[in-house]
């Protein structure tokens, strides 16, 4: 397996890049992120992308790509990934990345840049002076006269590659007060459309709910048309509802119009992440905020204490669990023992037994 074509190789190498400046063995120690960090930095969150993250590292592990450190007394678990400081050229020659030459940081210091790119003289931005000249141009070009597109379609634009603007936008190009991508290059990341089953004609007034992975969402599909409890059933796929919950406006058309929109998630730092950043995209939109499934996230707690699972997370902000109501304490002595829950564990069998006048 080459890390190239593993998302969460991509995002190893991008902040290698980052911290390295794109120079083989320029620190005295190999290049390490903590694992947690890792996943949340390339927005892999849901109980299926984590696991398909956590293969495909153990994969490059296999292959010499990384070293695994673990959780002490705790093997299974990885606390930090490590690049080895003799696979540093293996990782550039399968990214095909070639550190800066002295010239080409001499063009970067001197070329006149447009106001908007002069911070890229000082900046460690890790792009070639051919891509940053690219981005130049075009915002020297009458930028404020185009029109606000997919982000993917502006980069095939500007560099012949259309994922090279997503990997970007979490660099220190688009760091505050440098580049912003609506303003500067006149596009937007648009996010997956949102699958979504309707619910029983019985349920047509009632609130939408967005399920975070693929599993529960199939069960609570399933469960809604014998309860009759939601409108529809929306699965937000993970992270991607972040910047899907643009699409939750055509389904209320669908719908008939604007109602409460209620989350359930895994239950863990990520899981509560997810829907608070998507209320706050949502209400930039006039869209309704995004609020808890209690129900759900009451009967996933009364199944922690048999099936809470290790999870090696750092420190969680306590007001990240204030989202969850009168759910928010136990939460986070969830959290304060290093665990977590699956959502999937209140699945179809569990669905049966929970009362509908519980929603």
């Amino acid at each position: 397996m080459k890390a190239a074509r593993s998302p969460i190789g991509r995002m190893l190498f991008s902040e290698w890049q980052r911290v390295r400046g794109g120079f083989t063995n320029a620190g005295a120690r190999p290049f390490s992120r903590r694992w947690e960090e890792l996943l949340e930095d390339a927005r892999l969150t849901s109980a299926i992308e984590r696991g398909d993250a956590e293969r495909e590292i153990r994969e490059l592990a296999t292959g010499g790509w990384v070293e695994l450190k673990t959780v002490r007394y705790k093997p299974h678990l990885i606390e930090r990934v490590v690049i080895p400081l003799i696979a540093e050229p293996t990782w550039c020659e399968a990214f095909g990345f070639v550190p800066p030459t002295d010239e080409e940081a001499r063009l970067i210091r001197e070329y006149p840049w447009e106001p908007a790119m002069t911070f890229v003289r000082e900046a460690r931005l890790n792009l070639s002076f051919a891509e940053l000249s690219r981005i130049n141009d075009f915002i020297k070009s009458t930028v404020s006269e185009r029109d606000i597109v997919p982000i993917k379609e502006r980069s095939l634009e500007l560099f012949g590659d259309e994922k090279r603007l997503d990997e970007l936008l979490g660099s220190a190009l688009f760091r505050d007060g440098r580049l912003c991508e609506r303003r500067d290059l006149r596009c937007e990341v648009i996010g997956v459309p949102l699958g979504w089953k309707r619910g029983p004609a019985a349920a047509t007034a009632k609130p939408l709910i967005v399920i975070e992975n693929a599993a529960t969402w199939q069960s609570f599909c399933r469960w809604n048309a014998e309860r009759a409890c939601f409108s529809a059933v929306v699965y937000g796929d993970g992270n991607r509802f972040i910047d899907g919950v643009r699409y939750l406006a055509d389904i209320f058309l669908e719908l008939g119009g604007h109602r409460r929109v209620l989350y359930f998630g895994d239950l863990d730092p990520q899981g509560l992440r997810i829907p608070q950043q998507a209320s706050r995209n949502a209400e930039r939109r006039d869209l309704p905020r995004i609020e808890p499934h209690l129900p759900s996230y009451r009967r996933l707690l009364s199944l922690a204490s048999v099936q809470g699972s290790d999870d090696a997370s750092d420190e969680v902000d306590s007001q990240l669990c204030d989202w969850l109501e009168d759910c928010a304490e136990p939460a986070r002595q969830l959290f304060a023992r290093q665990q977590r829950i699956a959502q999937e564990h209140l699945g179809w069998e569990a669905l049966k037994q929970f009362p509908t006048e519980a929603n």
